[in-house]
């Protein structure tokens, strides 16, 4: 087991007096971790109380609620922008029935939207592995074209918002696609961690993250092809976060098809598990790292949504994650590992 990664936790508890027994003093525990990497802390507590709350998909193809959609039948070829001339001749970027078009509302100077599929509402189990496949390619061929007209954003990204409440103004599956020399905190926080780690011990943090959560067994989902699953030590959503790491994946031009179908495989296991257990919401993203560096590989990220009641439509979202930037969870990734291998195991 590698001794240059720590998993520090503090198990600390509440003491009250409870009306639900007789008002007797009780200890209500909770406990914080800290990230291996970033050193970042995450708060876990409200153990079984928020759970996945399984809507009605269907009803958002019902015309009232569905309203105008830009990507639905002929608008997506018809209302959507172009590209210019020079990122392609083509103005867009297509495959099956993936296109990429520009965003109407950048979020840096080359942004992207994908529209995935032709249906406006696709369950979990009808992203195919051919609908996936697909997306993913058109992404990194837009990515892999950006790098060449302009290497000085050298941070590319794909970011992805399914379904209530992940935020998504359109339920029609989409995806965004965009390089920047601003990627986010998450993105910058994680590649100075894994530099200062290479630089210190001489080795790559993910690749020595794998080799201990392999040994450790709590958190270690399986092997895709080349690909690693995971459930993080601190997690971002507040039921769970599953991770995928390419360890020998340094930059898009190392992304090969064998690579997006390794991610397609995992992704269905996953979706899987979250279609079994009412999970059919979630925010996801896949970072590949800067060019000339072997510290920060491709990964991929995944975190399940859930409103906390259909009453009120609150989301799983509080002050503690907006306002002081700290992660919340309702589960351990231990506990939640032993729900998904079953899943993981059967590949």
């Amino acid at each position: 087991m590698s001794e240059k990664i720590k998993f520090e936790k503090h198990q600390l508890a509440a003491k009250f007096l409870d009306p639900r027994q007789e008002f007797r003093p009780t200890l209500n525990e909770y406990q914080v971790r800290v990230d291996p990497l970033t050193g970042r802390t995450g708060h876990f507590s409200h153990f079984g109380v928020i759970k996945p709350l399984k809507l009605d998909l269907e009803k958002y193809n019902d015309p009232e609620i569905k309203g105008f959609c830009p990507f639905c039948g002929e608008n997506k070829t018809t209302i959507t922008p172009k590209f210019c001339t020079d990122v392609t001749p083509e103005g867009r970027f297509a495959q099956g029935e993936a296109l990429l078009v520009p965003n109407l509302h950048p979020y840096d100077i080359y942004s992207s939207v994908l529209i995935m599929t032709d249906d406006h509402v696709v369950p979990l189990g009808k992203l195919n592995h051919k609908i996936l496949g697909d997306a993913f390619s058109v992404g990194l061929k837009f990515l892999q074209r950006i790098k060449a007209i302009d290497p000085s954003l050298p941070y590319p990204i794909m970011t992805w918002n399914y379904m209530p409440p992940s935020g998504g103004g359109l339920v029609h599956p989409h995806q965004q696609y965009f390089t920047s020399a601003n990627p986010g905190n998450q993105y910058i926080d994680e590649m100075k961690a894994s530099k200062e780690f290479y630089d210190r011990h001489r080795t790559n943090f993910w690749s020595e993250l794998i080799i201990t959560e392999q040994e450790q067994g709590e958190r270690y989902l399986g092997q895709v092809g080349n690909s690693h699953w995971m459930l993080p030590f601190v997690t971002s959503g507040t039921i769970g976060e599953i991770m995928c790491v390419f360890p020998n994946v340094f930059s898009i031009d190392d992304f090969t098809e064998s690579d997006i179908s390794d991610l397609v495989n995992g992704l269905q296991t996953v979706f899987r598990y979250f279609w079994d257990t009412g999970i059919c919401s979630f925010n996801a993203s896949l970072f590949w790292g800067p060019p000339e560096q072997k510290y920060f590989p491709a990964h991929f990220r995944i975190v399940p949504r859930t409103f906390m009641n259909t009453r009120d439509f609150a989301p799983d979202l509080n002050f503690f994650q907006l306002m002081l930037r700290e992660s919340i969870s309702g589960v351990f990734p231990e506990d939640l590992c032993q729900e998904i291998k079953p899943y993981f195991d059967s590949l």
